[in-house]
């Protein structure tokens, strides 16, 4: 990997994928910074990780999009890497939609990643870096009850297409890894499901996944660090499924 002394910021870093990329980029000689809105996971996620700094901020929180790109620049003096990796959503059927419960799924998954990509552009274009975002197999995968969130991660890979098409002249790539059932803390902090109700989404899972198992946060890591690397040049607006066959089943 070619990621040594480049500045990364990873959204939802505090658990999950976003702490596995954030712990293997910081392996490989980069400097991270994660945000997320629990102090405590924060705090246990960068334990003895000296290249790993932690900021307190909400994704869907339009001022906390500047407040992060500042807090990384004046740590280290520049950025290379965006990764929008924190999500929101929760199973919720169609009759009992209401406004607020959308803009809470789209705040976290379509305006932040906007928001935050927009205030990091100049440092981007600095460096010539790269924003990768964090989506779903259920962006394609049709699921009853999921289409909040299924659409707005549908959405962040539309916007990862049409950003790679407008900074491609800055020399700013965008992809996205589209990441099928991880085991983390998704189903049951970010989905509001039961332990019961979190099992039984599991196990459905695994009978149908074609690879036979859930994946872990660290299937999923490498390939965003990979998408990081200057090796990787010349890839931009490009979409990779990481999800054991899950999309395709």
């Amino acid at each position: 990997m070619s990621v040594e002394g480049k500045v990364v910021i990873i959204t939802g870093g505090g658990a999950g994928i976003g702490l596995a990329a954030a712990r293997r980029f910081a392996r490989e000689g980069a400097r991270v910074l994660v945000t997320g809105r629990r102090a405590a996971a924060l705090e246990a996620a960068a334990a003895g990780q000296a290249n790993i700094a932690t900021l307190v901020a909400d994704s869907a929180a339009a001022a906390d999009a500047p407040r992060t790109v500042a807090r990384a620049v004046e740590l280290w003096g520049r950025l290379d890497v965006l990764v929008n990796n924190a999500g929101a959503g929760a199973p919720a059927a169609l009759a009992d939609a209401t406004a607020e419960r959308l803009q809470a799924v789209y705040a976290v998954n379509v305006f932040g990643p906007a928001l935050l990509a927009a205030a990091a552009l100049p440092h981007l274009t600095a460096s010539r870096g790269a924003i990768i975002n964090v989506s779903s197999a259920l962006a394609t995968k049709a699921a009853a009850g999921l289409a909040d969130y299924a659409a707005s991660k549908a959405a962040l890979e539309h916007m990862t297409r049409c950003w790679a098409l407008e900074l491609a002249p800055r020399g700013v790539r965008v992809n996205a890894v589209a990441a099928g059932p991880v085991e983390s803390d998704f189903l049951r902090q970010r989905m509001g499901l039961s332990e019961a109700e979190a099992e039984a989404v599991k196990a459905q899972e695994r009978r149908t996944i074609p690879l036979g198992r859930r994946g872990v946060p660290d299937d999923v890591a490498p390939w965003i660090v990979a998408l990081a690397d200057t090796q990787g040049g010349w890839v931009t607006g490009q979409v990779f499924p990481v999800d054991g066959g899950f999309a395709l089943a």
